[in-house]
């Protein structure tokens, strides 16, 4: 029998946490018409928000799930399997096998269900899980509850990572995991070389597309794996949200149609979980339909990005942006977080990013751009944040 833990103890947890600058709060927002938000009865310029295009707001988006609302009702009464499958998720994912040139598609809850989901079915005790050391939660969960044997490569060490594919023992299945833009870093992985050691040494290579979806991509902006120029291949899959840059929220799986079953008949988190809403699921495909037909919401956001860079280099930060997602390295815990009130006192909402969220030593800001910025008030979060990096 487990011991039972007191409550006295979870009060020195909270207590330990909060002497270490670590005891995260939560901070309510009471209108939040991006970029300004009113935060806790004031109003700040939010910078941290994940809503890349600002799709959560658009007219398209929110009529479609009012429509669909009143139409279907707000829930659907059941998981996909039973009964919870209205015609609105088949359309959806048919929408998404053409945006993402899979064969199928398939929608889950949440990026962090899809993960777990796609892991934890598709791999089993006598496989082996390649994955990078900065992967999103969600991906390390899975691979733990997949039961195979987890390998963690140092990030984007591609040479480390082929050593460990090498000296796999043969008849062992292989499976490369990994975000394609990383949640914290805002780095890129190498989707090519990647590809390319997936082919040579057999393995399946499984993508978390969460933040590269409606901000990468030449045609339909459906990610940094179309932006590579590969195309379709059976060996891969590929998760995203539609939570980030499509403004909704859920998730979903692109692959193969043997993939796709295959979830559907042993993905716990798919199986066991109540089907999205349909205004949801209505909303998320108004925003698939909105990215292909105008491209011009990920134009203003990769202008702000490229402005951002400029101006922070001429004021002497040495900053090389990949992506939307902004990470200023502070290290200390507590001086991330007077850093962050600092912020939030002149108007700004950067969110402190701490242990264990990232690794130890490496706590920071998190700032993201949205096409919603514009330039001046990126250059007054810069004339802000100088000081504080000086």
């Amino acid at each position: 029998m487990s011991e039972v833990t007191h409550p006295n103890d979870l009060r020195k947890t909270l207590d330990a946490l909060d002497s270490e600058s670590r005891l995260r709060r939560l901070k309510t927002i009471t209108n939040p018409l991006r970029p300004q938000v009113e935060l806790e009865g004031t109003r700040v310029l939010d910078f941290c928000n994940n809503d890349y295009l600002g799709l959560s707001q658009h007219p398209r988006l929110i009529e479609a799930a009012r429509e669909a609302t009143a139409r279907y009702g707000v829930g659907t009464g059941g998981s996909r399997l039973i009964g919870g499958t209205l015609d609105l998720h088949t359309q959806l994912e048919a929408a998404l096998a053409r945006f993402k040139a899979t064969e199928a598609a398939l929608v889950f809850n949440s990026g962090y269900q899809a993960n777990v989901g796609i892991l934890s079915s598709l791999i089993n005790r006598h496989d082996v899980v390649f994955a990078d050391k900065l992967n999103h939660a969600s991906l390390v969960d899975g691979a733990l509850l997949s039961r195979g044997k987890v390998v963690r490569y140092p990030h984007l060490d591609l040479e480390a990572l082929e050593k460990h594919l090498r000296n796999t023992p043969g008849g062992k299945r292989k499976f490369i995991v990994t975000d394609t833009v990383f949640s914290m870093d805002g780095d890129l992985a190498p989707l090519s070389a990647l590809s390319e050691l997936a082919d040579r040494y057999q393995a399946w290579l499984i993508l978390d597309e969460a933040h590269g979806i409606g901000v990468f991509g030449p045609h339909h902006r459906s990610g940094l794996w179309e932006e590579t120029g590969l195309g379709p291949k059976a060996n891969v899959i590929q998760m995203g949200t539609f939570s980030k840059a499509l403004g909704g929220f859920g998730a979903y799986v692109a692959a193969s149609r043997d993939v796709i079953q295959t979830l559907i008949q042993f993905s716990r988190s798919f199986i066991y979980s109540t089907s999205l809403p349909p205004g949801v699921i209505a909303s998320n495909l108004a925003a698939i339909e909105l990215v292909q037909e105008n491209g011009d919401l990920t134009q203003a956001l990769w202008d702000n990005i490229r402005y951002f860079e400029s101006q922070a280099r001429q004021l002497g930060l040495d900053i090389m942006l990949s992506s939307p997602i902004i990470p200023i390295i502070v290290g200390d815990d507590s001086k991330t977080m007077r850093f962050t009130q600092a912020l939030l006192d002149a108007g700004f909402y950067c969110q402190g990013i701490r242990p264990p969220t990232v690794p130890q030593g490496t706590s920071r800001l998190r700032l993201t751009l949205s096409a919603l910025h514009q330039h001046q008030q990126i250059d007054q979060l810069l004339a802000c944040l100088l000081p504080l990096l000086g």
